[in-house]
Formats: structure tokens, sequence, C-alpha cells
């Protein structure tokens, strides 16, 4: 597909879930209307995440330099920057809108995981102001090294869609968001050894939401061998949904 068809799909698709979002409800009860529409921001930070445009100064400066003929409404940076972030609460509910049309909050299987985000490097991180209040300490299990910045939790149903999406400083611990990111789904949830918690899975159990993981080495395992290998082979789509936004978006 040629860039020109992508803008204009994505476009359509975002205009079109939009207007059914909010259903007639404006976004501002008062003061003028931006001169770029909400549903060409959205567009635009898209097609540039989808391109590799990873901030939006790079966004904004791709698309004034080669789009301004579908975009000419195109503000001043800052006014682009600010329009994006005001959006935030709508993106959060227009992902959820596309992943309830694809059916994903129906799925009876669901996996959880979380990734690390780094918000400098680990040797700079007592000098950095980038996120001071916000960043803190934390662990990769996977990489086993400690690093400084934020930790991402997923959800997603079992053929990868997103469900549920949350950003905790690093020392959150992932058993502590699992019932709100759990919120609106139901049935098999599948998670790794960091999600062991009794208590835990009675929360979610009384939310009808069965929690399923790995157990440790000194735990016994009464479950059958050939659940325990699905389990753990069934996870592993998490682990490329993860590995997507890591390859593709740079998260």
């Amino acid at each position: 597909m040629l860039i020109a068809d992508y803008i204009i799909t994505v476009f359509c698709l975002i205009d079109d879930n939009l207007e059914k979002l909010l259903n007639g409800r404006k976004l501002r009860q008062r003061g003028p209307l931006p001169a770029l529409l909400n549903s060409e921001v959205l567009t635009m930070e898209i097609v540039g995440e989808f391109l590799g445009k990873d901030c939006d100064k790079a966004i904004w400066e791709y698309f004034k330099s080669h789009w301004k003929h579908f975009f000419p409404q195109i503000p001043d940076r800052s006014n682009f920057s600010k329009q994006a972030a005001n959006l935030h609460v709508v993106k959060r509910l227009l992902q959820e809108h596309l992943a309830g049309g694809l059916g994903a909050f129906g799925d009876c299987l669901h996996m959880i995981d979380g990734l690390s985000i780094q918000a400098c490097k680990f040797t700079r991180a007592y000098f950095s102001k980038s996120f001071k209040s916000i960043a803190a300490y934390g662990y990769c299990a996977t990489k086993k090294e400690h690093y400084y910045g934020f930790r991402g939790h997923l959800v997603i149903n079992s053929v990868g869609v997103i469900t549920s999406a949350m950003f905790t400083a690093a020392n959150v611990d992932e058993r502590d968001v699992c019932p709100e990111l759990s919120e609106k789904i139901r049935g098999l949830l599948l998670g790794d050894k960091g999600f062991i918690r009794p208590i835990l899975k009675e929360e979610l159990t009384s939310q009808r939401v069965y929690l399923e993981t790995p157990l440790r080495n000194n735990m016994q395992d009464d479950r059958p061998g050939k659940f325990t290998q699905w389990l753990v082979s069934t996870r592993r789509l998490i682990e490329t949904v993860i590995g997507q936004l890591s390859e593709r978006f740079h998260i």
C-alpha cells in the first residue's frame, strides 16, 4: 500500500470511529476550535509512529514537509504537541472501542505481562532530571539488570489484540495493577511466575478471571503436564506483541 493510501485509510478509520465514540458529544466546551481536526492529529500520530517517528517534533516536521496538501491547517509545533497531548483520554477510549469492535473483550482467553521502559541510561539516572518526580529504579528479570524509568503493563486476547495497558514507575509491583487491568475481561488469564500471589488469584476469581501461571521450582504442581506446556507456549504470544512494540514502535 502506498503511504498516501495508508494515510487516507487511517484517517477514515479514526474519523468514523471517533464520531461513533463521541456520539454527538463535544470535546471542547468553550473556546475556539483548533484548526486541525482531532482525527487529523490522531492520524498524523499513528502514521508517524508506524514510520518510526518517535517524537512530536519528528512527526510534525514530516507532515509539514511532505503532506501539507493533505493537512493544510497544520499549526506550529507547540500547538500541535499540546493538541496531541490533550487527546490522551480520547486515545485510550478509542483504543478500547477498536479492541471491542474486534471482539477482544468477549474472548475467554487473555495474557498479561510487563515490559521495562528506560528513561535514561542507568549510569546517568542519578544526574538525570527527566521524569524526576515520577520515574523510579526497578529490576528487569528478563535482562537481569536494574534500570531507571517505568514499567509497562499489558493485557492481550488470544490473537494479540491489546485490551488494556498501563504505565507505572519501575518499582511498582505488576501484581498490584493486575486487578485494574483485568476489570473488563472474563475467563482464563495467563501470566508468568511474577504474578504468583494467592490473594491476587482470589481477588481475580471474584471478578470471574482465572489466573494461571507456571509455578516456581520449589512449588508442587498437580496440574497435568500437557496443560503447563500449553500454558507456557500459548503465553509466548504476549512476548511477541511486546517485541513488536519495542522493535517496530521503539517503546
